[in-house]
């Protein structure tokens, strides 16, 4: 009898511990952030950091195969392009459900109401979420969405049609970048009755596998599992967000356990994480690019002899000894890199202080002249010391007559201070996902990402680049792409810097974890054995 009670007992016991095993063994998982986002509505932002935050909790139609630049489908089951490039069907998930969280609860799954309220915000002014929530769409003004589409039909329930004006056959992969994710038209309308409709970029909510829970600025964000999450239960159910603006902190974060996955780290931390048992390094020769962006619409540097004379003073291969130790990045000659069809290879980078100075007489600077010079107040793996280029920088451009004053700013300030022009050179960068050279050009160096007259914008250039969208044979859009980039060389908007490596260190322990081609993270399906 005793024998049997105690049996039974271990029975009892086992079946307890098996139903409490799968959250026990749900570790949290903590990513070393390098900013923090600045906002948490995808389609107001364009910057890395934020965008890696809203990946997390949202979802577009499309998205890329992880670890490739194919799309596939996602909030999407399937869509459909005209033989014209002008019309793009896509036919709906169903059974998705946007997050319930303590400020709202949704009462339907997403549905082509969801879709038309996400873009109607893009392209119409007059959109009653816009009148009482003012915001400016950086990416969809940049890329000149608004005037790029004719019209958007809800065809049913489960069934949405962007209808063009002009063919475009990069239209498609649009709709895997962050900005196009989907928002619930449900919550906007409540946020809209409340009157709190600036919410939406403070209190997100999405389809995603992870869901706000909350955020201390520049510190900690915090995201619990999606319970009702259309894919996978996800075997994390705490996603932290620590964030640490100095490479070095979020190594030794990384190191001592802290933290499982940090953002990307520089050359020059690579020798603190080399041969570590319990670390993985994983690289990827990444499509991305940093960059000095000139003011076009102040002097001195809206003319063209002062913009190619500051280029060709700065001695890039001095700058690279410097900053690139390990010797994994290649200097920018272009606006996209050179693994993209379409890149020019004819193209090159000049170091010419000599000529640099007879460009400044030639423009009315014989005797010198003062510019400021803003340093990036992050690192990227393009720019891991953005003090320091902008030093040796000075140093170059001193040696041709002219005194540069660097500066630089929190990150949101610096941002918003560049977007209003109040700089001569701040220095930038770009990362692709689509391997396309359209992602490059359009977003940032159209007419339409020109509406203050701060950046780039030339007809010629904004012609090809436009045809080259339109035209479906490879062959004829790589020569259009190379037409493009002798204009941008001519007439300097930015000065080039660097291609770089990316190297992302995570635990031994962290499993499902795949690098993305831009070196971009996504912690669907990523979890702590």
């Amino acid at each position: 009898m005793q024998t049997a009670s105690c049996f039974r007992f271990i029975l009892v016991l086992a079946a307890a511990v098996l139903m409490i095993a799968p959250g026990a063994q749900a570790k949290p998982l903590v990513y070393c952030a390098d900013s923090g986002p600045e906002g948490f509505d995808p389609g107001l932002w364009d910057s890395g950091s934020t965008n890696t935050v809203t990946r997390q909790m949202f979802q577009g139609l499309l998205a890329f195969k992880r670890g490739t630049t194919a799309i596939e489908a996602k909030l999407a089951t399937s869509w459909t392009v005209s033989p014209d490039a002008r019309t793009f069907t896509f036919n709906l998930r169903r059974g998705v459900n946007f997050h319930k969280t303590p400020y709202f609860t949704p009462t339907r799954p997403m549905n082509a109401d969801d879709v038309m309220f996400t873009f109607g915000r893009f392209i119409n002014p007059e959109h009653p979420f816009n009148k009482a929530f003012p915001a400016l769409f950086v990416y969809p003004q940049n890329m000149g969405l608004a005037k790029l589409i004719d019209g958007i039909d809800r065809v049913d329930d489960y069934t949405v049609r962007f209808r063009l004006k002009a063919p475009n056959v990069t239209f498609s992969t649009n709709f895997a970048l962050a900005w196009a994710a989907i928002h619930s038209a449900e919550y906007a309308d409540q946020l809209l009755k409340e009157g709190k409709a600036s919410q939406i970029n403070n209190l997100p909510v999405g389809t995603g596998p992870y869901r706000f829970k909350s955020y201390t600025k520049d510190d900690v964000l915090r995201m619990d599992a999606n319970p009702d999450f259309w894919g996978n239960k996800q075997q994390t159910n705490a996603l932290v967000f620590s964030i640490s603006r100095e490479p070095n902190v979020r190594v030794q974060k990384l190191l001592a356990g802290e933290c499982q996955v940090t953002a990307a780290i520089r050359d020059v931390d690579m020798a603190a994480v080399d041969g570590k048992p319990a670390i993985i390094v994983m690289k990827t020769q990444a499509l991305n690019l940093s960059y000095l962006s000139f003011n076009m619409r102040k002097a001195p540097t809206d003319k063209r002899e002062v913009r190619e004379a500051l280029d060709i003073a700065v001695d890039r291969d001095a700058i690279f000894k410097a900053l690139f130790p390990r010797g994994d990045a290649i200097q920018a000659v272009s606006a996209f890199p050179p693994s993209i069809p379409g890149y020019n290879k004819k193209l090159k980078n000049e170091y010419n202080p000599e000529r640099a100075r007879q460009l400044l007489a030639k423009a009315g600077f014989a005797g010198g002249m003062e510019i400021d010079l803003w340093a990036l107040p992050v690192a990227r793996p393009t720019n891991p010391n953005g003090q320091l280029m902008a030093q040796l920088i000075q140093q170059d451009w001193a040696k041709i007559g002219v005194k540069a004053s660097i500066r630089t700013f929190e990150w949101g300030e610096y941002l918003k201070r560049a977007n209003n022009g109040e700089h001569s050179v701040y220095m930038s960068g770009w990362g692709g996902e689509t391997g396309d050279a359209d992602e490059f050009l359009t977003p940032n160096l159209s007419c339409a990402a020109n509406q203050s007259g701060v950046k780039f914008c030339n007809k010629d250039f904004e012609k090809l680049i436009d045809d080259a969208r339109a035209t479906v044979d490879p062959k004829k859009r790589a020569v259009m792409y190379e037409q493009a980039q002798e204009i941008f060389k001519r007439e300097r908007p930015w000065i080039t810097m660097a291609h770089s490596a990316v190297y992302i260190p995570l635990s031994r322990d962290v499993v499902g974890f795949i690098m993305a081609p831009n070196g971009s993270v996504d912690f669907e399906n990523v979890y702590r054995k």
